[in-house]
């Protein structure tokens, strides 16, 4: 019998040296961890790392890949690449386990760990001019990304990719038409998705994906999991998953590992034993039998086990949701004040059409692009399939595309460039950072990574990602408010330090690096540095990906009501400060929120209006809709909003 590719045996991990000096907290994980990827089981195992947020599931994968340090160093080994049959080229785990997920796009920027340069500004992906290190999508899956490339041994292989395998996959992953184009250019989902067939180009012996449906829209999701059904089936590459306990699971999954908040293993086996013990526990908790164990909180565990469906929406919902034309539904209530005015937005690359490749009738006649009006106190859901626009339409919001100078965009009813006889000045980029507050994949990828906790969230004030922020005396209440409100939720291993929920001490504010919390806590910094400050416009693009349901509900009942509601142990909505005491509120009427998701879930209650893109270059227009409800509560309003015009 052949030996496992990986092998844990009673190994406790940590991220620095336990006997090092350091500031930093550096807690055990995992400790006495002991785990099994067969090489060749009797029946296949295809295994998917479960937990709520900071339970530690990209640790947990890192730790299987060979990072981290193991407490004793043999309890970790990868015995099976050792084997003949091994190429030589996958004979260290470096090569032999490949990982990927939402930190590699930290690491060396745009689609991350391929050794493409990242921009060092939001708007570098916009510009028409091409950079020597502007490598198109096809040099980024071969892996032809290196300015002065060395040959390669004969019989490397490494990189190397067979034609027939290139098809496929940017077939299945919907890329073929993408190849030419500068990755930089690709939309959030596209990139994740080129990712993804990166590492399969590559060949390893084994895949970790972390979290691989997140960012995706439902049609990429459906043909995405039969992909890698197939992989997993042919064990080329071995697959281990991670996913939040609310996500649906892919069906040809068999093993389960669990995690408690603390870091620990609850529960590891094959699906349906994990499930059922789960299950078991919900059950003696509401029967008042067992008592709930706060590291295996009762209100994560709901929804585990639901199946991934193989359908995307269809446009056989009911009529929750109704279409309307661009200029009935800017008119639903004219006395509000417009805060973004498209009259007709088409974004070109040369010959390309980005966004807006339509014509729509409107009152003075038939006129090409996107018409669109956003007024106060507007609640709005962008929705769309990857590449379709919505991080376009994002970026002409916040004004980081260079083309807002020559389309007809008006924001806060001034236009960029001076117009004949207009008593005021056109808007700078600087007044417009100032009202817009603003979370993204594109912010999460620039900001910096030694920046504390408290420094992100002040960030707000700052013109810039590394300028000195200018706070007075409220701001700085506002600031201390969200990070004690949220210290369970952004504090590394809070759940395991009780003092830390109850004392209200902020100083791990400014001990903890952005780049060292979780990416769930990195995403709870950036959606409270969107919205703290109150800005006209609050865009919330992808904000509450990565998080698990009971950390992004209690986003987003922060950002209706701030202080004044709060939820208790039972998930219960109730009364919290009192308004006197308030420092933080939730949004306002003279606000308009602008909301950017592929999960109905993710989507804020609140929102009404609601606007989805086409495909690209379909020449289909865009179609808009008003809610008569909250998006998650209803299936059908779902359906309505991706079915087709």
């Amino acid at each position: 019998m052949r030996p496992p590719v990986i092998r844990i045996a009673g190994g406790t991990f940590y991220r620095s040296h336990p006997n090092s000096q350091s500031s930093h907290p550096n807690p055990p994980l995992f400790s006495r961890l002991s785990f099994e990827l067969p090489s060749s089981p009797t029946r296949p195992q295809h295994w998917c790392v479960v937990g709520p947020s900071l339970s530690g599931k990209t640790t947990f994968l890192q730790i299987l890949r060979g990072r981290l340090l193991s407490d004793p160093a043999s309890a970790r080994s990868f015995p099976y690449l050792s084997e003949d049959e091994v190429p030589a080229r996958l004979r260290s785990p470096q090569r032999a386990v490949r990982y990927v997920g939402f930190d590699a796009e930290q690491n060396a920027g745009g689609l991350g760990a391929g050794g493409v340069a990242a921009s060092a500004y939001l708007s570098a992906r916009y510009e028409s001019r091409r950079e020597i290190t502007d490598f198109s999508l096809r040099d980024y899956l071969l892996g032809n990304t290196e300015l002065n490339p060395l040959r390669a041994p004969p019989g490397d292989g490494e990189g190397t990719a067979s034609t027939q395998l290139l098809g496929r996959l940017v077939g299945d992953l919907r890329l073929s038409h993408l190849l030419d184009l500068p990755v930089s250019f690709l939309s959030n989902g596209q990139g994740r998705r080129a990712r993804i067939a990166r590492a399969l180009l590559m060949r390893p012996e084994v895949l970790l994906l972390d979290e691989p449906f997140m960012g995706l829209d439902p049609p990429t999701v459906s043909g995405l999991s039969p992909l890698l059904r197939s992989l997993a089936e042919k064990a080329s590459p071995r697959l281990v998953l991670s996913a939040r306990p609310q996500d649906p699971l892919p069906e040809w999954i068999t093993h389960l590992v669990y995690l408690r908040t603390d870091c620990q293993v609850g529960s590891m086996g094959p699906k349906e034993v994990v499930l059922d013990g789960l299950k078991k526990y919900v059950q003696g908790v509401g029967k008042g039998g067992l008592a709930e164990d706060e590291r295996l909180p009762v209100h994560s565990l709901l929804h585990v086990g639901r199946v991934l469906g193989s359908a995307a929406p269809s446009a056989s919902g009911t009529a929750a949701a109704t279409r309307a034309t661009a200029q009935d539904l800017s008119s639903t209530d004219t006395g509000a004040e417009p805060l973004v005015e498209m009259g007709g937005c088409q974004v070109r690359y040369g010959g390309k059409v980005a966004l807006g490749n339509w014509s729509q009738q409107t009152p003075d006649g038939r006129r090409d692009g996107l018409i669109w009006t956003v007024r106060r106190g507007e609640r709005w859901g962008v929705f769309g399939p990857n590449g379709s626009g919505k991080t376009t339409i994002v970026s002409l919001l916040s004004s980081d595309h260079p083309q807002t100078y020559s389309l007809p965009i008006k924001l806060f009813g001034r236009g960029r460039l001076p117009e004949p006889g207009a008593a005021a000045r056109p808007l700078t980029f600087w007044d417009i950072q100032s009202r817009i507050g603003h979370s993204s994949p594109e912010v999460h990828r620039h900001m910096p990574r030694n920046h504390s906790i408290r420094q992100v969230v002040e960030n707000a004030w700052a013109d810039t990602f590394r300028a000195i922020p200018r706070l007075d005396g409220a701001a700085k209440r506002k600031v201390d408010a969200a990070l004690r409100w949220f210290a369970p939720e952004l504090r590394p291993n809070a759940a395991a330090s009780a003092p830390a929920r109850d004392d209200g001490r902020l100083g791990w504010a400014d001990d903890c690096m952005f780049g060292e919390v979780s990416f769930s806590a990195q995403r709870v910094a950036l959606f409270v540095r969107s919205m703290i400050k109150g800005p006209d416009v609050v865009v919330l693009d992808e904000a509450f990906s990565g998080m698990d349901d009971a950390v992004r509900d209690k986003c987003m009942l922060f950002l209706t009501d701030g202080e004044c509601k709060r939820r208790d142990g039972a998930g219960r909505v109730v009364d919290g400060a009192a308004a006197a005491a308030t420092a933080v509120g939730g949004l306002t009427g003279r606000q308009a929120l602008i909301c950017i998701a592929h999960v109905k879930e993710e989507v804020p209650d609140c929102v009404r209006e609601w606007i989805c893109l086409p495909e690209a270059n379909t020449g289909a227009p865009a179609r808009f809709g008003r809610l008569e409800g909250a998006l998650r509560e209803d299936e059908g309003r779902w359906a309505a909003v991706w079915g087709s015009a």
